[in-house]
């Protein structure tokens, strides 16, 4: 028996920095909006107990990478030493461009396993694994647009617009831990009481990383100067992706079709409620 579903791409519509804790991680609220773009895993079930991995992801061990970790945690809290599974990832996210395709997979691969396996473990109890594996795999796991708020665990439902997006991936790498080292990295942003209806006053809200990502990163800053011609452009976490909003599709392909050679990305809507979720949702 086999299962394929997807594991969306996510945006931070904005992201502000409250303050630091003790334990050096930030206090955050954020604005996470699904994608209906994103990659794709199949699960097989097998019946040698045995848990596979493919195709093999250069510079990745397997051990390593969140889908394995997922899926073992799950078979371990199930107390199920039988189960087995081959996972195959079709990968189309670029890593570490802020999209949250990492902590997809891993929220994929913990709802599609729970279905497979018919373990009937609780979205609640999902979130919490999902969260021991990162702070962004519980708005996954949930599956709905969601102010993020502690370190982007705390989820609130929210409603944004679902608009379409060009999402930029400037040919850099953001180091994560060096941006929330830097001294002059925004940590005091005043807290906001309720999820914004990201209207007209859309433009209060910024992302906290982004300046001192553009001062490390220039190709960061190059490409959210030419995105920024077509109206109010913006990281996305601690990047490298970057984003505009745009009304329509015709909009947003327009000012793709137009975008500077040597830089990837994509065209996509964003959706309140997770694909993965409406699949999951056709299956029952």
């Amino acid at each position: 028996m086999s299962l394929t579903l997807p594991a969306p791409a996510k945006l931070n519509l904005f992201l502000h920095i409250n303050s630091q804790r003790p334990d050096g991680y930030h206090e955050l609220q954020t604005l996470f909006q699904f994608l209906d773009k994103g990659d794709q895993l199949t699960f097989s079930l097998r019946s040698d107990r045995t848990i596979t991995l493919s195709p093999h992801i250069p510079g990745l061990a397997p051990a390593d990478n969140l889908v394995m970790r997922a899926a073992q945690r799950l078979k371990t809290y199930s107390g199920r030493p039988d189960l087995g599974v081959a996972i195959q990832l079709d990968k189309h996210l670029p890593m570490g461009g802020g999209l949250g395709g990492g902590s997809s997979n891993a929220a994929t691969t913990l709802l599609g396993l729970n279905h497979l396996w018919q373990l009937n473990l609780s979205m609640d109890t999902l979130a919490a694994i999902g969260l021991e594996l990162g702070a962004d795999v519980p708005v996954f796991v949930r599956g709905f647009a969601a102010l993020g708020e502690g370190i982007g665990e705390k989820l609130s439902p929210a409603e944004p617009p679902e608009d379409w997006f060009v999402i930029l991936k400037p040919a850099c790498n953001i180091n994560t831990g060096l941006i929330f080292s830097q001294q002059g990295l925004t940590r005091n942003t005043p807290r906001i009481k309720i999820a914004p209806a990201f209207g007209g006053d859309a433009l209060r809200y910024r992302n906290d990383c982004e300046d001192t990502v553009r001062a490390l990163y220039p190709e960061v800053d190059r490409s959210l100067e030419w995105l920024s011609q077509f109206g109010p452009a913006r990281l996305t976490g601690t990047g490298a992706c970057i984003f505009g909003r745009f009304p329509t599709e015709s909009n947003a392909q327009k000012v793709w079709a137009s975008k500077p050679s040597g830089i990837d990305g994509f065209v996509a809507r964003g959706v309140n409620i997770s694909p993965l979720h409406r699949k999951l949702t056709e299956l029952r």
